[in-house]
């Protein structure tokens, strides 16, 4: 993609209205457009990478065994009152209207109700199961607050997938998969080492529910780290007994602020109960299926890794989910013999299947490198007035700040092969 192409433009000032460095600096730098409080349009760089953050999360997905969907977004009001979760009381999130007929519905927010009541016409037998089913999906949350950026929105996407199991041994066998797949997702866009399985609570359904929290100074939960054990206990369920069943005591622990990027919870059979979704067994009896729920909410997981790589020049995203692999600033003028050297490298890096972003702009030189540093694709190449003659260009690696000199046969071969 050429820059002169690009619909969108940097900013040089950071919105007054947004606090959170995540929605600072994914508007500056033109990823995203802010609609209102907590909803943001996503510009072709920011969808660029929440699509290489879908694709990563789709594929651990697929792995485990999930099939791909799209529910609806609009939500049946009598639906919801089964699982009383349609009142205002009990979900202070649901937005709600109203059809020509007047007719009541939702928007969705969550939707363990409507794919489990669909799934009555599909799962009928012991035979039908086990099922793995998963969506990314808009939800629209009438949160009171929305100060974090893309962090915690009103409007965002997520990743849902809902488990369908004749027992509880297959449900923990599939449950266990998924933890492991989550771990791969949140090593693969970078956050490995900072995200921890975190036991919280389980509500009225089981003991515990898992989350991944991913250690932050901006996050806003509180979690007890043992970082020996890998596992971290959310400060909501912090007790003696729980640290007990758990072999852990609290001396071991630190007291940390995390982001949620993650969860997964068993319903067992309460919620299939609930919406009549049985099974015949092979002895003819009917058994509520057993039911796990599993989110990732994507946007948040983007705001997430800007607001921990991000310097003070600007964003730095990890390569398997940067908008480009390489930034290609040529710094000669457009009318020099120079921007043809500009011009063949980014066809030839094209040709190789290097995804590449070329600013061929007329702008100066310094302005360029403060977009570049902005935008914070991995690695930067440089076309100086000096590239002709030395027959080299400027390599810089925008996590580092390492810089190196190569020839242009050797800068194609070596990002092609990496």
């Amino acid at each position: 993609m050429r820059q002169t192409n690009l619909f969108t433009k940097t900013r040089r000032e950071a919105p007054k209205d947004e606090e959170a460095k995540n929605a600072q600096l994914l508007i500056r730098a033109g990823f995203v457009h802010k609609e209102m409080a907590g909803v943001y349009a996503y510009l072709p760089l920011g969808l660029r990478v929440l699509e290489n953050i879908k694709n990563i999360v789709r594929e651990e997905m697929n792995t485990v065994g999930g099939q791909e969907l799209i529910m609806t977004a609009l939500q049946r009001k009598e639906l919801w009152e089964v699982t009383d979760r349609w009142d205002d009381q009990k979900v202070d999130v649901w937005f709600k209207s109203e059809l020509k007929n007047g007719t009541e519905v939702g928007f969705g927010w969550s939707h363990e109700e409507p794919i489990t009541d669909m799934m009555k016409q599909f799962l009928q037998s012991y035979r039908d199961l086990p099922a793995y089913v998963y969506q990314f999906q808009t939800k629209m949350r009438n949160e009171l607050r929305a100060k974090s950026g893309i962090m915690r929105g009103r409007e965002f996407v997520m990743k849902d997938m809902y488990s369908y199991n004749t027992d509880e041994a297959t449900h923990t066998a599939f449950y266990n998969g998924v933890i492991e797949a989550y771990k791969n997702v949140f090593a693969r866009v970078g956050l490995g080492d900072l995200t921890y399985l975190t036991f919280a609570s389980g509500g009225a359904f089981t003991q515990f529910s898992h989350e991944f929290q991913t250690i932050s100074d901006v996050g806003e939960d509180i979690i007890y780290v043992h970082k020996e054990k890998g596992i971290a206990i959310n400060k909501e369920v912090l007790t003696d007994e729980v640290m007990a069943q758990l072999g852990v005591v609290r001396e071991e622990l630190e007291e940390m602020k995390s982001i949620e990027v993650g969860n997964i919870f068993n319903f067992g059979g309460m919620k299939s109960e609930e919406l009549g979704l049985k099974y015949k067994s092979e002895s003819g009896e009917e058994i509520p299926v057993h039911l796990g729920s599993y989110g990732i909410g994507i946007t948040r997981l983007m705001g997430t890794i800007v607001e921990l790589f991000a310097d003070d020049k600007g964003m730095v995203w990890p390569e398997s989910v940067a908008p480009y692999k390489v930034h290609l600033v040529s710094l000669v003028p457009n009318d020099g013999p120079s921007v043809a050297f500009a011009d063949a490298l980014y066809d030839e890096l094209s040709s190789a299947d290097v995804s590449v972003l070329y600013d061929d702009r007329d702008l100066r030189a310094g302005e360029k490198l403060a977009d570049s540093d902005l935008i914070g694709i991995p690695v930067r190449i440089i076309v100086g007035k000096d590239t002709l003659t030395s027959g080299l260009v400027e390599v810089v690696d925008r996590k580092t700040g390492e810089v190196k000199k190569l020839a242009r046969t050797d800068l194609i071969a070596q990002l092609a092969g990496s």
